[in-house]
């Protein structure tokens, strides 16, 4: 299942795939929205569906367009004003946490989009763990040291917490945000991991998007 035209495997493998899980969602492939990653920190507002070059991130009010980021180990953060129906999809890496793409992300929807945090609920994904997510001291330097582990001589990141921490410093609630449990390094029977199967690795989606409203 891995849905990833970036990491060689056949086309038609991954075309097939990718109609499998959407279908399953109920989802056309031509109303994906999909940035292009670069481990950078820019978010774009979107209105229609399509590839959208050198940015992680992706927000929108526009209903039947859907919001995905390819993953294998980083961690996909998702947004919704459930009040102004805004949608945000988010890919943060190390690179991307510790530039404040999911900080930028929520000023941006109360910038462009009239949202408020009051309004705003978040679930963070499946992503490596603090349990397995071990750095150099490079990475390890540019996070708080209560998002660091360090056992040994080895140094471990907890991106999930890091990624909490921006999206309630940016005013959200606490309790507005769920934290999937799951670390993709050591669920080996579920997920994708870059960092377990290196180049072998394949890519997982995650997907959000707006509804439209029926009117009776």
């Amino acid at each position: 299942m891995n849905l990833s035209y970036s990491v060689g495997d056949r086309k038609e493998n991954v075309q097939k795939n990718r109609e499998l899980f959407f279908h399953a969602l109920a989802i056309r492939l031509d109303r994906l929205a999909i940035p292009m990653q670069v481990h950078g920190n820019v978010v774009r507002r979107v209105t229609v569906s399509g590839s959208y070059p050198a940015c992680d991130g992706l927000i929108t009010d526009v209903p039947e367009i859907y919001l995905c980021v390819s993953i294998a180990d980083c961690v996909p953060v998702f947004i919704v004003d459930i009040q102004q129906r805004v949608v945000a999809a988010i890919h943060a890496g190390w690179r991307g946490t510790s530039s404040l793409i999911v900080q930028r992300a929520v000023e941006k929807m109360i910038g462009e989009l009239r949202c408020k945090q009051d309004h705003m609920v978040a679930y963070i994904g499946p992503s490596a763990g603090a349990c397995c997510y071990a750095v150099g001291d490079e990475v390890g330097g540019r996070f708080s040291k209560e998002f660091i582990r360090e056992e040994g001589t080895k140094i471990f990141v907890d991106l999930k917490a890091a990624n909490v921490a921006q999206l309630v410093e940016a005013g959200m609630s606490r309790d507005a945000i769920d934290v999937s449990l799951h670390c993709t390094i050591e669920d080996s029977h579920l997920f994708h991991s870059y960092r377990r199967e290196k180049e072998r690795s394949g890519r997982m989606m995650g997907v959000i998007g707006l509804k439209a409203e029926v009117i009776r």
